[in-house]
């Protein structure tokens, strides 16, 4: 069993909001618009911002244009920027220690790919202790086409991820999607 982090300190968990990664992205303009304002909502409450920037050889190679930032959302000076090049923005990064720095007990999750990085750092996060809100109208993904031609649309991998963190259950941690609009940055 992980261990369950006391307090309700929160972050807000930006991940990889990247040129390349929406530009495919569902309903990527009203998306970043929501992170844009979740993102003005923790700093308002003096929530800490913490960014995480995805890069890969092939499709995000450090650097380049589609490995930036979308314009509307940019880092303010002195918040936390974690680099990754897993799904899960715990693996082989400095994250838990920068959210041990903190003090964090509650993550505040918002950013893309839903099916992918999100889902991945959610997981961990619970993993790991801590208690978890995703952002149900500030995530998306793009659609998935299988090896058979079937197709899986984006707007259901942010509803069923949505749906699983209202219902998921882990010992001794609180876990919740909500909309902006609902958002409590306390667990």
């Amino acid at each position: 069993m992980a261990t369950v982090r006391e307090g309700d300190q929160a972050a807000l968990l930006v991940v990889d909001v990247q040129v390349g990664v929406m530009q495919e992205a569902w309903d990527a303009s009203r998306v970043i618009g929501q992170v844009a304002r979740t993102v003005q909502r923790a700093r308002e409450e003096g929530v800490p911002v913490v960014w995480v920037q995805h890069t890969s050889e092939d499709e995000l190679p450090s650097g380049s244009p589609p490995w930036q930032w979308v314009p509307a959302l940019q880092p303010a000076p002195g918040e936390a920027l974690i680099h990754k090049q897993f799904n899960s923005a715990f693996e082989q990064t400095t994250l838990n220690e920068v959210l041990a720095g903190l003090g964090v007990s509650h993550i505040v999750l918002a950013g893309a790919s839903t099916n992918w990085c999100i889902r991945a750092t959610a997981y961990g996060a619970l993993e790991r202790g801590y208690d978890l809100t995703l952002v149900a109208d500030a995530h998306s993904t793009s659609p998935l086409t299988l090896e058979d031609g079937s197709r899986i649309e984006a707007d259901a991998v942010v509803h069923e991820l949505n749906t699983v963190m209202r219902w998921l259950s882990y010992p001794g941690r609180r876990n919740a999607a909500v909309a902006v609009g609902q958002l409590r940055f306390t667990a």
